[in-house]
This record gives C-alpha cells, structure tokens and sequence, in this order.
C-alpha cells in the first residue's frame, strides 16, 4: 500500500469516526430531550455512549460522554459536575465490550447492574456535596420510605434511590444501543474501529499475536499509563490545591471586606457623646432605643452577621453599650461587663489605648467567628467605645466544599478524556508500529530464498507513516534489513558455490583413491546411492528420529564418498592382489579404516566446525565393524557404532556382494539381498537392514544403473 493510499485510509477513518460519535452524541441529546419533555425522573442521555463504547472503544465513548455533557451545560451549567459520571459509563461498556459481551444475543443486559452501581455511587457523591439536604420533608417518597420504614440513613438511602434510577434509566439506554448496534453492518461497525491508522491494515493473525504479546515485565502500554496517570494526578493536585487556598483567601478577603463596612457602618450610628449616658440609662434614654432599633434594622440586613454588638473597652472588662439578641442567644443588658475571652489576651492594651484592631478569625465556643472591632472616637480623638460584628465562617467551609467537589469532578473528567485520547494516540502512533515490527522480526524466516523475500515483503508491507522518530526507526529496520538480505544472499550465493566446490574436490579425491584400485569400479557412486537411499527409507520409516536430522541426512551424504580414503595409504600391489590376501597383507588392508581416521582429523584440525567431516571420519574408521562386535578395527558392537557406520556397512556389504572382483565373481541380485538379511542382527543393524530391504526395487534400479552405465543422477 502507498504512502498517499495510507494516509487517505487514515484520513477517512477519522473522518468517519468523528460522524459516527457526532451521531451517537445526537442521540444522547435526543433521549435528553424525550425525558425533560414527558417529565420521566430518568436521564436517557447514555445510549449513544454505550452504542460507541460498544463499536469503537474508550476514546469514542469517552468523547460522545464528554460533548453530551457540555451541550446539556449550555442549558444546565450544572451539569458538567456530572461529566465523570457518563465518562465511567464509557470506560465500563467498553470494557465490556472487550470481553465479548456484546457478541452474544443477550449478554448485553446482565452488565445493567454495573452500570447503575458505577453511575448511582458517583451521582450521590456529587449531589450530596454540592447540594446537602439532611431533612426528610423535603426528600421523595422512595427515600423516606428507605429513610422512616428501612432506618436507613440520609446518605445510603439517597444512594439506594439513586442507583435504582440509575437502573432504570441505564437499562432503557441499553436497550436501545443493543438494538441499533444489531442493525449496524458488519462493514460499518469495522470502520468505526480501525485496527491501525498510521501504516497499512493489519492482517487477522498480526492483531491477534499484539493482542496476545507478553512483555518481560511491564509493558510499554502500561509505562506510559502511568506516566500519563502520574502526571494528570500531580496536575491535578496541584491545581486543587492552589484553587482551593486561592478560593478561601478570596472568601476570607470578601469577609472582611463585608465585615469592616458592617462594623463601620454601626461604628456611624453610635454617638460617641451619648455613649457614657447610654451604659448608664440604657432603654430608658430615647436615643438609645432609636439607636438600638437601627443596629437591629442593619443586622436584619445582612443574614451573615452573627453577632453585632458595642463595647466599652476597660481594664475591667467589655461595658456593653448594646449587645443585640440572637435566635439562640439573649444579648446582654446596657452598662453589664463581659469578661474578656481567652483569644483576645494579645490584643487587650490596644483595645484599652483605643487602637485601630486588625481582624480577628477565632475558633471557640462561640464558633468559627471572623471578629472586627471599630472605634469610634468623640470630638477630642477619645475612642469612647468599639462597634463589633462578628460574622459566622462556617459558609465559606461549605462553600470550600462544594468548590472542591466541583473542582475534583471536572478535573476527573477531563483526566479521564486526556488519558483515553493520549493512550489512543499512543496505541496507534507508538504501539502497533512497534509491535508490528516486533512481530515482523520475530516471523523472519532464514529458511531458503521464498520465505526470506515472504519476510522481507511482509515488513516493507507495513508501511509505517507516523511522520515522528517511529517512521525513522521502521525506514532505517527496512532499509538494515534490506541490506542485510542482499548481504545474506550473497553469502548464500557464495556458500552454494563454494560448497558445490567442496563436494567437487570430495568427489576427486574419492575417484583418485578408487582408481588405485583396479578392482573396485563405481564402488564409491553406489555406496554414496545406497547410504542416501537408506537413510531417505529410515526417515519415513521413523526410525531413530532423534539421530536421522536433516543436517545428520546431510553430512552423512556429503562424507560418503570418503569412507574408503585410508586406502591412499595401501600398496597398489595389495589394493590389486588378483588372489586372497595372505594374513599379514589382510592386516594390513584393515589399517585403511584407522588410517584414513587419521587424515580426515588433520582436516578437522584444520575445520574444526565441519560436521560432514565428523561424519567423514566415523563412516571411515567403523564402516568395518559388525552388529554382534566380531568387525575390525575396534571390535565393537550394538548402538556402540556411530549410525553414520552402521548404515555404510549394509550399502559397502551389499555392492561388494553384487560387483565383480579380481579374486570373485558377483553375486546374484537375489543372493545378495539375502545375504543383507541373513545378517541382520549379526553382521548388519536390523533396523538399518530392514530399510534397505524395504527398498529392494529402488536398491535393484541402482544396481542396473550402474551395471548399465546410466549413473549421471547419482
């Protein structure tokens, strides 16, 4: 596939992912919209959520979750608190989906459980941070019912109601995502999840082997998860944590600002002139009531006051001057002296010298306060008394909470979007190259020249095109192992001819050690037909499978011709004798198997690496030796001979029988094969034997090849 049929592959998988989770958010809003217009206390808004989880996965589910929220936030700011919650819903069916429960009739319906638990948990979470309501007036029918007849408590009881909502309301989503994910063709569905976007489609047996792919320890997938986990949460914590000490110095700041023009403002009531009198007369002084009313007037303004009252500061104590009453608490009476509270001990001389006070904030059994104190000074500069208002702070630790669970549940949103686009990304721009050339390394097949140009085509095949580093490394795989194949063929190219070469070389040196001896004709050619044939017949017959390997088929054919090569060392006048050798000549004779033992050491001395020659020396030094331990030079018998011998026997045994020799005439065909299985387990291995009789009709071709001179195959 080109580079322009990839990239217009990818562009229109996109291209078509991004209709179909347009289609499935429209379908949200639609279920949205049929459940606000016939007033059902159900959400309908996650059928198209589950219906691209399904198809596509965690990012398209997530993203159709995400745009669902922000369109019903146009309408209901409130609602995008509750992004996370459609989010979990894509993770889980995706999830879901993974595990084949959608590929069955009715598997689908037995996840609705899970979907209201992992729904309801969050939903109550939410609701009851942002929108606290302990009171069981103002609760539904089914929640008192959980709250007055189960005994049930506020939260558990709130939570059962709003998982079983959440049942009901899943249950008809996934309803009807079931039904339209029926409809879909096979061919639409397989678009909306492609299996690779920046290289070319990968084949049936590839995905399933990344699929199935186990890394050492820990896979790059879930390193880099836990990077972007890690990161998201240190982002994340941090920002909570900076916007939470920036939300309540803001809170705390606006208190005070509150607070110093409530106390200025009733610091402007009080006539400083009037103060004494009104410590002395109180109630009974006009001013002092209409001044009194006023105080109240302005605390019945301001719902955030908790206290407001005025103060005469003297070493004594606080002389009240007013001390407004409160719903829980009766003020004190005029010209009465409060003793001075335990939190106030720093700031008492400054009090009693009439000085500016900065704003106090105390925590004790009048509550969490923030405490500021106006003086309010007579015409000659006296501080005659302080206006106080105490305003209540246990507000802004609610309004700390529900800015909290509002900031933690975007944020968990938005983590959950970042994490599941960028493992996305990662998957198709990091992980399937990789694993693909991975997969493409580790199927690379040496074996002969078809499978290399099969490996080769199937890496080219893969057209990696992430335009970053990934490309890099594939071009630079591509190019290395481009190289490399042109390199290994040349080598192949130059092993074949220096091993056609050797062969060569075996072949003339056997026919000038053969044409010493006057007696022997195409010995070497039909022994090497016969040992081939042997071991072809053993292999089919299965016999000593651990042994009979290709590369040991091998050798033996490569050493054959040499098992006879001690004969160099012979007397032409014994290789030729034309009658029976006397005892000392045979002797003699029987040194070439030793002898040409010898040679070919020196030549794996020399190549210490050729197997053929291992097997060169043992067809030359045994080849003699008898099955029952009567043969020369060694005497030995059984499995004790190397197989390489015991199977050279049967094939020299056999053509020595049916050629003419100067001391002999031949053996019949027939004579000769008897004799090859009047000696199994005596002179020859019967298994050996009974694969060389097995092939009479092959062996007897051989023969009359030979006899007939049509010996060039061989």
């Amino acid at each position: 596939m080109s580079t322009s049929a990839v990239n217009h592959n990818n562009r229109q998988d996109i291209s078509f992912m991004t209709f179909f989770c347009a289609v499935c958010t429209a379908l949200n809003m639609l279920g949205s919209v049929i459940a606000a217009y016939t007033g059902i206390p159900l959400y309908l808004d996650t059928a198209g959520t589950f219906l691209s989880a399904a198809c596509g996965g965690y990012v398209p589910g997530v993203i159709v979750a995400f745009l669902t929220t922000l369109l019903k936030s146009i309408t209901d700011p409130e609602a995008m608190y509750y992004n996370v919650v459609g989010m979990l819903m894509a993770v889980v069916c995706a999830f879901f989906a993974r595990k084949g429960f959608f590929h069955k009739k009715f598997l689908p319906l037995l996840t609705i459980p899970a979907y209201a638990v992992v729904a309801g948990i969050p939903d109550t979470v939410i609701t009851w941070f942002l929108y606290t309501n302990d009171t069981t007036d103002q609760c539904g029918s089914i929640e008192k019912f959980f709250r007055n007849e189960m005994g049930m408590k506020p939260f558990p009881a709130k939570m059962s109601l709003e998982i079983l909502t959440e049942f009901a309301d899943k249950s008809i989503s996934l309803v009807v995502a079931v039904i339209i994910l029926r409809l879909l063709p096979h061919k639409v569905r397989k678009k909306i999840k492609p299996n690779s976007l920046w290289q070319a489609p990968l084949s049936g047996d590839m995905r399933k082997a990344i699929r199935k792919n186990h890394s050492r320890s820990v896979s790059l997938r879930v390193k880099i998860g836990m990077i972007l986990t890690a990161a998201s949460l240190l982002i994340a914590g941090t920002a909570t944590t900076i916007s939470s000490f920036l939300f309540n110095n803001s809170n705390t700041a606006d208190k005070r600002k509150l607070a110093d023009g409530i106390a200025a403002l009733a610091a402007s009531y009080i006539d400083p002139d009037m103060v004494d009198t009104f410590i002395e007369e109180g109630e009974n002084s006009e001013d002092y009531v209409h001044t009194r009313d006023m105080l109240y007037n302005l605390k019945d303004t301001y719902p955030d006051i908790e206290y407001l009252y005025v103060y005469q500061i003297r070493p004594d104590g606080c002389h009240v001057v007013f001390d407004l009453d409160t719903a829980e608490l009766e003020g004190a009476s005029a010209g009465d002296i409060q003793e001075f509270d335990e939190s106030f001990n720093d700031i008492i001389p400054d009090l009693i010298a009439g000085k500016e006070i900065d704003p106090i904030i105390s925590d004790d059994s009048f509550g969490w306060l923030l405490t500021v104190y106006k003086p309010v000074y007579n015409s000659q500069g006296k501080c005659m008394c302080y206006a106080a208002v105490d305003l209540s702070m246990d507000d802004i630790s609610i309004y700390s909470r529900r800015f909290m669970v509002k900031l933690i549940s975007l944020l968990l949103g938005f983590f959950i979007l970042i994490i599941a686009v960028s493992m996305w990304i990662v998957k198709h721009n990091v992980l399937i190259p990789v694993n693909s050339m991975a997969y493409c390394a580790d199927k690379f097949a040496f074996d002969n020249s078809e499978t290399i140009e099969k490996s080769v085509e199937r890496m080219k095949g893969l057209d990696i095109r992430t335009g970053d580093e990934i490309e890099n490394l594939y071009l630079a795989f591509v190019k290395t192992i481009g190289d490399s194949m042109n390199y290994v063929s040349d080598i192949r190219t130059k092993t074949n001819t220096i091993s056609k070469m050797q062969n060569g070389l075996i072949w003339v040196l056997a026919d000038m050690v053969e044409s010493r001896d006057k007696c022997t004709g195409d010995h070497v050619r039909k022994t090497s037909a016969y040992v081939k044939l042997i071991m072809e017949k053993m292999k089919e017959q299965n016999i000593y499978p651990e042994q009979l390997t290709d590369e040991f088929i091998n050798d033996v054919k490569n050493a054959a011709p040499l098992h006879d090569i001690g004969k160099i060392h012979i007397s032409d006048v014994i290789l030729n004798k034309p009658s029976k050798l006397t005892d000392e000549e045979f002797q003699i004779m029987k040194s070439h198997t030793t002898i040409g033992s010898d040679i070919i050491d020196r030549a794996i001395n020399m190549v210490p690496d050729s197997g053929y020659l291992k097997e060169a020396r043992n067809l030359s030094e045994y080849h003699h030796e008898k099955w029952n331990g009567k043969g020369y030079p060694h005497g030995i018998s059984g499995e004790d001979i190397p197989l390489s011998a015991r199977i050279m026997a049967v094939a020299d045994v056999f053509d020595a029988l049916v050629s003419r020799r100067s001391y002999k005439q031949p053996f019949s065909f027939e004579k000769a094969i008897d004799i090859i299985r009047t000696n199994a387990g005596v002179h020859f291995d019967p298994k050996v034997a009974e694969a060389f009789l097995s092939a009479e009709d092959e062996v007897r071709k051989i023969a009359e090849d030979f006899a007939n001179g049509n010996n060039s195959d061989t």
